[in-house]
């Protein structure tokens, strides 16, 4: 798979608790000049990259992250004013405590309640499969569906583990066709981008293939 191809469907991302601007405003200028398909950055950086970054770049960002046990009017609330700053897309964290109760009708809800927040940018669903059970995840998979979101995510990176190849085959064989699945967390290698790509990821969540593509570029390899 050609690098390029890979890097199209990367969301660059910086998520650190000390990010500066100076930080993002890097990140930003890799999306910008590897082609991403968006750059993943904390909330409060999202109107400055936006205005920093134009039309060049989706800016996309994390609410109720990474936890995800915020009400639904806050993460709603969350949503809106990213919008609002000028986000593309939006990754929201389900309520997991509500995954393990079996409360998937009030997760839909949630979900649906956030989309509604996000006035027609994409929503991408975390749903943190590291604390799960495969019967949960496949019950999260159906709640995506009906929810009218955009995609589902493995992970927020911030938990004890991140994507993997199962979960990502899982993911494509129980959510709805119109439902993209995002694999985010720990993915280190382009070996492993493109494994997590042929099971039926659309995005990556990463900062790390970025990384790859400017050491072959430093050695003349790219």
């Amino acid at each position: 798979m050609e690098l390029n191809t890979i890097l199209s469907k990367c969301d660059h991302t910086l998520l650190a608790q000390t990010a500066t601007w100076a930080e993002i405003k890097a990140v930003c200028d890799d999306g910008m000049k590897y082609h991403t398909a968006s750059v993943c950055i904390p909330a409060s950086f999202v109107k400055q990259a936006k205005e920093y970054v134009g039309d060049k770049l989706p800016i996309c960002t994390v609410i109720g992250f990474p936890n995800g046990y915020d009400t639904t009017a806050a993460k709603c609330f969350m949503a809106s004013d990213a919008v609002e700053n000028g986000a593309d897309e939006v990754d929201m964290v389900i309520n997991i405590g509500w995954a393990k109760e079996g409360k998937w009708a009030e997760i839909t809800d949630e979900i649906a309640a956030v989309k509604h927040s996000c006035k027609g940018k994409l929503l991408k669903v975390i749903i943190e499969t590291c604390l799960l059970t495969d019967e949960e995840k496949i019950q999260l998979c159906k709640c995506v569906s009906d929810s009218g979101a955009d995609y589902i995510k493995t992970s927020t990176g911030f938990s004890k583990a991140g994507a993997t190849f199962g979960d990502v085959a899982l993911f494509k064989k129980h959510v709805a066709p119109h439902v993209k699945i995002k694999a985010a967390g720990g993915i280190s290698s382009l070996e492993d981008a493109e494994k997590f790509i042929e099971l039926g990821a659309d995005r990556l969540g990463t900062s790390r293939i970025v990384k790859i593509a400017k050491g072959l570029e430093n050695d003349g390899s790219y």
